[in-house]
């Protein structure tokens, strides 16, 4: 099996939904413009890319067909270039890694690129209504709960506190914006510009420096409503017979932000960085994936990091940084204490809570971040996990060179 190096890792700004700048960016323009800054700083012949994957969760409307090979032109690549997309929901970016990482390793691809994109402001999430959450009798087969009220319940079977979970929230605001003001960001983030070439983002634009908890405090719970009027609270008593009551913890303040974005990682064999004259930046070490509980959906960050481990020979403690998608705050909590993690080396930057979270982009955009904290700090290893909706986990494992 082939070694699998990361060459490089480009991403858009994270750009909020309301009143977003880029809300003016078509989602294909959108996945191209990381394409594009990969091969601008990378100076590829952009006909030695054997393969495009992009994740996008809503392939829906401008994001429908196979916006991959949408973006492969519009990024100006030759055309001999292919492109797919595809949907895990939210660790899409990171499976398209992981699938062209198996391409490379298994000598059927020698230079590719990974990413994935998604306008939320312009293809709003659930646009699709996939069969599994909108046909009542899909969803009382499998105890399907939304994932807003799953978070909830792996708050209240855990124990986690809204001060608990504000506590957390806060933490990430502060972390992301002492990331931003410090620079380390700025070795991947590229500005994204409008049909006429002007600029309309130039850096992550959600992140809110000023949150404390009094702020968190006074927002009210986003799911109690839905799981009382919808009858939600009694389902997930059905898989949990034990749960008397629900604790109602999240609030748009400690979940995940509605972001629009893009991520491009370019990924290759050592023969073909050879060639090209690239530089290894990190290798691949190990990738899994799992299903876990559908009701409890956001549990899979731990057995999915589990399963990556034991295949790169490791554990948790040979891992210096890791980065968990912070999908809402009890995510986290969880997998810190599952695997017995220490906060300092969880989202040192910050998450998607501060920054947000670009459903199709955010595996991908999280594999470069932790790639440019572990040469920051000069460490070795870093893992980027996901918690997935319809109780699904995945895991990468990335090793410095």
């Amino acid at each position: 099996m082939n070694d699998v190096f990361i060459y490089d890792a480009l991403r858009t700004p994270r750009g909020k939904v309301r009143d977003g700048a880029l809300q003016r960016v078509t989602p294909i323009r959108l996945a191209a413009a990381p394409m594009r800054a990969l091969h601008e700083r990378n100076a590829f012949p952009t006909d030695a890319i054997e393969e495009v994957v992009l994740g996008c969760v809503v392939p829906f409307g401008e994001q429908g067909g196979d916006i991959a090979r949408s973006a492969v032109l519009a990024a100006g690549y030759d055309p001999s270039v292919p492109g797919a997309h595809l949907n895990r929901f939210c660790s899409s970016g990171l499976d398209a890694v992981n699938m062209i990482s198996g391409q490379i390793a298994a000598g059927q691809a020698g230079l590719a690129v990974a990413g994935g994109v998604e306008s939320m402001s312009r293809v709003p999430m659930g646009s699709d209504q996939g069969a599994w959450v909108s046909d009542p009798r899909e969803t009382f087969l499998t105890r399907y709960i939304p994932q807003g009220v799953a978070a909830d319940l792996i708050a209240t079977l855990r124990g986690y506190s809204r001060d608990d979970v504000d506590g957390y929230a806060v933490s990430s605001q502060q972390r992301a914006a002492a990331a931003q003001a410090g620079g380390h960001f700025d070795r991947s983030v590229i500005p994204v510009g409008d049909v006429n070439g002007v600029t309309v983002l130039e850096r992550d634009d959600n992140i809110r420096p000023q949150t404390t908890k009094d702020t968190l405090g006074r927002l009210e719970p986003a799911f109690a409503k839905m799981t009382r009027e919808q009858g939600y609270g009694e389902r997930a008593k059905l898989a949990y017979p034990q749960l008397m009551r629900m604790s109602h913890v999240h609030t748009a303040g400690n979940s995940s932000a509605i972001v629009d974005g893009a991520a491009a990682v370019l990924l290759g064999s050592r023969e073909a960085g050879e060639r090209y004259g690239l530089k290894p930046r990190a290798k691949i070490r190990a990738w899994a994936s799992i299903g876990s509980d559908p009701t409890a959906m956001l549990t899979g960050p731990t057995p999915a990091s589990e399963r990556a481990l034991a295949r790169a020979g490791m554990t948790a403690a040979d891992i210096d940084l890791f980065e968990v998608n912070e999908a809402f705050a009890a995510v986290v909590l969880n997998v810190v204490d599952e695997m017995k993690l220490e906060l300092e080396k969880v989202n040192v930057n910050g998450g998607a809570i501060a920054l947000g979270h670009p459903l199709g982009a955010s595996g991908a955009l999280l594999l470069g971040t932790v790639l440019d904290e572990l040469e920051r700090r000069d460490l070795s290893t870093g893992l980027i996990t996901l918690c997935v909706a319809g109780g699904m986990g995945v895991a990468t494992i990335i090793e410095r060179t």
